[in-house]
């Protein structure tokens, strides 16, 4: 894998964690009702269910991509036109992230850890976001340390990211900055999407 296929990787991973949604919702209402270390439990956990879904997505189309190749390619047209409709609802957003910083009842760090786990594990949206994600890396993915990038990538950027929200919530000064500048996150985030989404098409 070149580090340019990478980097798309990268900044594709960033932009779906920084989503608003319930994921952005869960990690937050724990981190604010039970503090740091139950965001954090909260944050990994999602991530850890991110992983298995990256893990059993990769294996799957890449199933497709060698037996089926007509459906793997409107798999990928599917999943560009998906990128293309998330990016537009992210510069339509009214609220975005803002929206998202509510505030829950406290429970023990094992308890937000089930909850942020099972948030990813049965988020159809995810699913469909990893589809439309993976159709244009798995064609690169035939090594190991290539699965192995695939899979970790998108894993580390949403742990590290749900970190750095748990780090902020518990910050007054960084939760205020956050908001102010929710408006421009969500349309920046809106139109890289969309552009991803033509070199999806493009690449095909």
């Amino acid at each position: 894998m070149t580090f340019s296929i990478w980097t798309s990787l990268l900044l594709i991973c960033l932009l779906g964690a920084m989503s608003p949604g319930p994921s952005l919702a869960m990690v937050a209402k724990h981190s604010l009702a039970g503090g740091r270390s139950n965001g954090l439990a909260t944050a990994w956990a999602h991530a850890f269910g991110i992983g298995l879904y990256a893990l059993f997505t990769l294996l799957g189309l890449a199933i497709l991509l060698h037996q089926f190749p007509t459906v793997f390619k409107v798999i990928t047209y599917a999943g560009a036109a998906y990128l293309a409709w998330l990016g537009w609802n992210a510069i339509q957003s009214k609220g975005g992230i803002a929206e998202r910083l509510v505030s829950g009842k406290s429970c023990t760090a094992f308890q937000s850890a089930k909850e942020g786990f099972f948030i990813s594990i049965l988020n159809p949206k995810i699913a469909l976001f990893f589809t439309a994600l993976f159709s244009q890396f798995v064609a690169v993915s035939g090594d190991l340390s290539s699965k192995a990038i695939i899979v970790a990538t998108p894993f580390l950027v949403d742990g590290l990211w749900y970190s750095i929200i748990t780090f902020m919530l518990s910050s007054q000064a960084l939760l205020g900055t956050l908001r102010r500048k929710a408006y421009w996150i969500d349309r920046v985030s809106g139109v890289v999407l969309i552009l991803l989404a033509i070199r999806v098409v493009w690449m095909v």
